[in-house]
């Protein structure tokens, strides 16, 4: 059984569920109820499991709720996770038992699923255009009028098309509206606070719509030069919140509130104290932070921000964020002196912002795993191969086939959607329950 909180979501017909032989990560040879995986005895270091298995340690993700419910009570700011990381429905019964806002999401399908999970609040984080799409969302607040959700608008012509739907499908309440000022070069997104402000005076005027807020994506700042990172993700926030003020001004708010948004998963400090310096507004201010990966973090990409947001927030050492995710697999040839085959692909592990990092070694059975010695690489995957690289030393004699290896991995949204189940595990690696994934 689920160990999370739940949030108040409906979460039982996935325990309730029956899972067949041939699910990934699991050794079934029969039917089984998927509340009943935690009493089965599986250890993924006993060679319980089938391999490659994707574990989440629960430890740190309990950590990671808690960590991040502080630092947003800390800072006077909320959380909307990014659901598309995980699309896990447990794990985001987790975060609003912990206090988040809402949900982010990226597309209509996405927050179908949410909402027959039982979520209240979803601000879609991308624009909403296919007339089709439009009319799903539509459709769902019209059935259940409790339901909040937020969209996103870049130009008169996105404007245009929620409006026209929105007339045609009225609500109880207009559709709520965020425009989003972008980046040049990068996403979507108004280029420039004058094409935004447009777009802000045309959502006001427009039929069915209702102007909520401004949204942006710091995210796409992240390069390998941190300090020109820092001033660049300073200016776009500041530019965000004198948008806020210039449409305050101009009495462009149709909600209760002001909404405004940002925040990704390497530079969300900054964006909490830079929303601090919004008030004085003429309404209450809802300031949102997006952040999908803190829940599991990572070994790679994010990994090196997180330190950093640390040393900015003067966590103490082995105090902030910590890892959940891993891909165990196994040796299955040992072709050369320094080379070892892992069962394990692109299938499997995400290899977009860099290749899955070996971690440990164990040989099947009782005891603990040990740390794999630096110059232990992942070179190259194939599908289903990944290619193990050993250094000079002991490490060439101690792999066998047969043995586990397992590995963290770099950006966890691309390594969720290859998962239909994850398992939970405690920090033994027994197996304590299942997590769903709907990509």
């Amino acid at each position: 059984m689920n160990a999370l909180p739940h949030g108040a979501l409906a979460l039982s017909n996935l325990d309730e569920q029956i899972l067949q032989p041939g699910v990934k990560g699991l050794p079934l040879t029969a039917p089984l109820r998927q509340g009943a995986i935690g009493v089965q005895g599986w250890n993924v270091l006993h060679g319980d499991t089938s391999y490659p298995v994707a574990v989440l340690k629960a430890s740190a993700l309990q950590h990671n709720l808690a960590w991040m419910r502080d630092f947003c009570a800390r800072h006077g700011v909320q959380i909307a996770p990014h659901g598309k990381t995980t699309m896990c429905p447990q794990l985001f019964g987790a975060q609003l038992a912990n206090g988040a806002w809402g949900i982010t999401l990226a597309n209509a399908v996405q927050v179908r699923v949410a909402h027959r999970f039982g979520v209240r609040r979803v601000l879609i984080a991308n624009q909403l255009v296919a007339r089709s799409d439009v009319r799903m969302v539509l459709q769902l607040l019209h059935d259940d009028p409790g339901f909040e959700c937020v969209v996103l608008a870049d130009s008169l012509a996105g404007v245009a098309r929620l409006s026209e739907e929105a007339e045609a499908h009225p609500l109880v309440r207009r559709l709520p509206v965020l425009v989003e000022l972008g980046l040049s070069g990068k996403r979507a997104g108004c280029r420039t606070p004058e094409e935004a402000l447009t777009v802000a005076r045309a959502v006001e005027r427009a039929p069915g719509l209702v102007l909520a807020g401004f949204e942006g994506y710091e995210g796409l700042l992240v390069s390998n030069d941190r300090e020109a990172d820092l001033r660049a993700v300073a200016d776009f926030i500041a530019r965000l919140g004198a948008l806020v003020r210039e449409a305050d001004d101009e009495g462009l708010f149709g909600t209760r509130e002001i909404l405004v948004t940002a925040g990704g998963s390497s530079y969300f400090d900054l964006v909490a104290r830079g929303f601090q310096d919004l008030h004085g507004l003429s309404r209450p201010l809802v300031a949102v932070l997006r952040s999908g990966c803190y829940l599991t973090s990572d070994h790679g990409l994010y990994h090196a921000h997180i330190r950093e947001l640390d040393a900015r927030e003067g966590t103490p050492a082995g105090a902030g964020l910590r890892p959940a995710l891993e891909i165990w697999s196994v040796v299955q040839s040992r072709p050369e002196p320094d080379l070892a085959i892992l069962t394990m692909g692109k299938r499997d592990a995400s290899h977009d912002a860099g290749l899955p990092l070996p971690l440990w070694h164990h040989r099947p059975g009782p005891g603990a795993a040990h740390a794999l010695p630096d110059g232990c690489t992942i070179v190259k995957m194939n599908d289903q191969h990944a290619y193990l690289r050993l250094p000079e030393g002991p490490v060439r004699d101690m792999l066998a086939v047969g043995d586990l290896v397992g590995c963290g991995i770099s950006h966890p949204c691309t390594t969720f959607d290859r998962w239909p189940l994850l398992l939970a595990v405690d920090d033994d690696y027994a197996v304590q329950f299942a997590l769903n994934t709907f990509f």
